[in-house]
């Protein structure tokens, strides 16, 4: 089972520059207009084709809108890769935006 990471857990971890793969699932577009610091954009078809080859960070976690998705690339990455611990956020960037309008004030 893939374990699921809360956005603030996530934010902790870029605040405290940890060193860990942080993929973006979501749509070209999505990923343009906004994404967490740090995060490469991978397509689910692009992962399938490359998880094997990839070298992977000990730690890997992957989110895409609402957290769905991301547990299935997650486990891609779990059976496939070689990342030692593999996550998805849990609520996906949508639980995120919150957050940043949040801490705004």
């Amino acid at each position: 089972m893939v374990d699921e990471l809360s956005p603030e857990t996530v934010r902790r971890r870029i605040e405290r520059d940890d060193d860990f793969d942080l993929l973006d699932i979501r749509d070209d577009e999505d990923y343009a207009e906004g994404h967490l610091t740090g995060a490469e954009r991978v397509s689910i078809e692009e992962l399938e084709e490359t998880v094997v080859d990839r070298d992977w960070a000990d730690d890997v976690v992957v989110y895409c809108y609402i957290g769905q998705t991301s547990v299935q690339a997650a486990r891609l990455i779990e059976e496939y890769g070689d990342a030692e611990r593999v996550a998805s956020m849990a609520g996906g960037y949508d639980a995120w935006e919150p957050l940043e309008s949040s801490t705004a004030d």
